[in-house]
């Protein structure tokens, strides 16, 4: 009798706001292989960033991290998540305002959506929050690749406004909050 080993890398999408800031978070998550940002679940065929912002795609903006589970599993992923947005903001995350801003979880493998049940599940329970978490799970049903100019933005601008006091807090709440998961040199 064999067996199929565990894939090496397993991937999830989520939406969080802003994909800048998601990005920039997990971009620093030890076990996290890859992060890409772009729009997931929409309408329109290759969205631009226009059409996405019009609101009126369908669209979320949202980041496809790829993961080694030996180094890091779903569940702490979307705990890192959590923590670093508002998951109970129906379509807003601060001053970003419209339905590409709200907090999503896309999954292609069943197992994400049941850890991710489970965490809202618990999470509701314990009334972390004060408030209902209003996180869409639904399976991933597009993902399109953001414009390269969107790829690793923060890295490439920190000093720009929106990124220093938006997306650094969130990054030094990360760091804070969740450094056994810190990736060496971030």
């Amino acid at each position: 009798m064999s067996s199929t080993p565990p894939p090496a890398t397993e991937t999830i999408t989520l939406g969080g706001g802003c994909f800048w800031c998601t990005e920039a978070v997990f971009d620093r998550v030890r076990g996290v292989t890859d992060v890409q940002s772009g729009y997931a679940n929409g309408d329109a065929q290759h969205p631009t960033y226009e059409q996405v912002c019009s609101g009126r795609t369908g669209h979320n903006e949202v980041v496809r991290l790829t993961f080694d589970p030996g180094e890091i599993d779903v569940r702490e992923i979307l705990e890192i998540f959590f923590a670093t947005h508002d998951p109970t903001s129906l379509n807003r995350q601060g001053n970003d305002v419209g339905t590409q801003y709200r907090s999503g979880i896309y999954w292609s493998d069943p197992a994400h959506r049941d850890a991710a049940e489970e965490l809202v599940r618990q999470m509701e329970q314990d009334k972390l929050f004060g408030a209902p978490v209003v996180t869409e799970i639904r399976p991933l049903t597009s993902f399109w690749p953001a414009e390269d100019y969107h790829q690793d933005y923060y890295l490439q601008h920190p000093e720009q406004g929106y990124c220093a006091f938006v997306v650094g807090p969130k990054v030094d709440k990360f760091r804070k909050t969740f450094q056994r998961h810190l990736k060496p040199g971030a």
